[in-house]
């Protein structure tokens, strides 16, 4: 009997051609689980020092942002005067933490590619390409972002910006434009949802990206910020496929702003269970953490590592 192959299965074997597209290894045994931090908020603190302190921690990848003391360029949502970012520059910063024994999961852009002005997109998406670039010198493939976010001029709509019928068209087509980036690349980009966006769940979201269809666009998935609206069950069921990096950090139910690990309403233990079980191999990336708090938070996904009766890679 001949197998029916329908657009959907056919979206799911495309999704899974690009499984282990991020840096950490795809043979990463199924009981241990890479843990690492996003540099985004040690802004007090050079490469060199950070390093040297996420050393000491046995940290062993990260994401990293161009936001400390000494390559200070990221700004969340539009595109950062990369002067001074050169080639060169980029390699100098990727080798001192690759000799501090981490690997770099991937550059954060964080673009808005839903701008309703066709040149503001256009600058986001030049942006996003020169890090493609530089990613190049930096060691890695893997591009991150959400969709940012667009307030309009005037009263609020009736229909929220993020969720209006021509922003959708806007969303996909800037997503396969940056498709087309990363094909000539080699890259990969994942895309963070959030409750408060354009990829407002999970099921949004993977929705989403079977439309865009392409391998080099897949999820960054932060339980966190979907917890308003799918349970943890609900975001991998969704999403299994189509994950290629994941976020640690914390949220309370109802409440808008993020909180670092261990402090909000997110069960840890399933969140990472859930993770080693359905995208095994990919790093639990610490966020919302900088130097004045990340040890807490990171001691509790340790911790629940552990207790999970689980080995951190």
């Amino acid at each position: 009997m001949t197998a029916r192959i329908t657009r959907r299965s056919s979206l799911l074997a495309l999704a899974a051609s690009g499984a282990g597209a991020s840096d950490a290894s795809p043979n990463a045994s199924a009981r241990s689980v890479p843990v690492g931090i996003a540099t985004t908020q040690f802004r007090d603190q050079t490469n060199q020092s950070l390093a040297a302190e996420l050393k000491k921690q046995g940290v062993r990848h990260i994401q990293l942002f161009f936001t400390q003391r000494d390559s200070d360029y990221w700004r969340y949502g539009v595109p950062s005067d990369l002067k001074g970012m050169t080639p060169g520059r980029a390699k100098e910063i990727a080798d001192i933490y690759h000799a501090a024994g981490m690997t770099i999961h991937g550059l954060g852009v964080y673009a808005t590619l839903i701008h309703p002005d066709p040149a503001d997109r256009k600058a986001n998406l030049a942006y996003f390409e020169a890090m493609m670039k530089l990613g190049e010198h930096v060691g890695t493939k893997t591009f991150l972002s959400e969709m940012g976010h667009y307030q309009p001029p005037g009263p609020a709509p009736r229909v929220a910006y993020d969720w209006q019928d021509e922003v959708w068209k806007t969303a996909i087509a800037s997503a396969r434009e940056l498709a087309r980036m990363a094909d000539a690349h080699g890259a990969t980009l994942l895309l963070e949802p959030i409750y408060r966006s354009v990829l407002a769940s999970a099921k949004r979201t993977r929705v989403f990206l079977e439309e865009v269809g392409s391998p080099r666009v897949r999820a960054q998935l932060d339980p966190a910020n979907l917890l308003e609206v799918n349970d943890l069950e609900e975001m991998y069921a969704q999403l299994k496929p189509w994950i290629g990096g994941i976020h640690a950090k914390d949220r309370k139910l109802h409440v808008t702003e993020g909180v670092p690990a261990g402090q909000g309403d997110l069960d840890y233990r399933k969140f990472v269970t859930l993770s080693v079980e359905h995208a095994p191999g990919i790093p639990l990336i610490v966020e919302y953490v900088g130097t004045s708090d990340y040890a807490p938070a990171l001691a509790h996904l340790r911790k629940v590592i552990r207790e999970a009766g689980l080995t951190e890679a």
